[in-house]
């Protein structure tokens, strides 16, 4: 009989878990199509007018005259790995901060 009651206990939690777990499948599908998930504020409520007037606020997004850019800012060029060694080796020798000793000093 104790059997009985554990099988109905955990069916009855299983159940609650499941759908649970559904609504919440649901509500976020929900949330995303409506577009709640982007990082654009919401002040306004038509939609299209804030997306319009809105300005980023992150200082690499605006030119020196402070006018936003609608450019790309990640440019990914291939380089050898010498190439890429040399470049920091040359960056880390001119560092002012650099305090290694040469092989004349020793």
């Amino acid at each position: 009989m104790l059997h009985l009651v554990y099988i109905l206990a955990f069916t009855v939690i299983a159940f609650f878990a499941i759908s649970n777990l559904i609504r919440s499948l649901i509500t976020i599908s929900g949330e995303t199509q409506r577009g709640s998930w982007t990082d654009t504020p919401r002040g306004s409520n038509s939609k299209t007018s804030y997306r319009a007037t809105y300005q980023p606020t992150h200082p690499e997004l605006f030119d020196s005259q402070g006018k936003p850019i609608n450019e790309p800012l990640l440019v990914i060029r291939s380089v050898s790995v010498e190439d890429a060694r040399q470049r920091l080796d040359s960056i880390y020798e001119s560092s002012p901060s650099q305090t290694r000793q040469t092989e004349e000093d020793v």
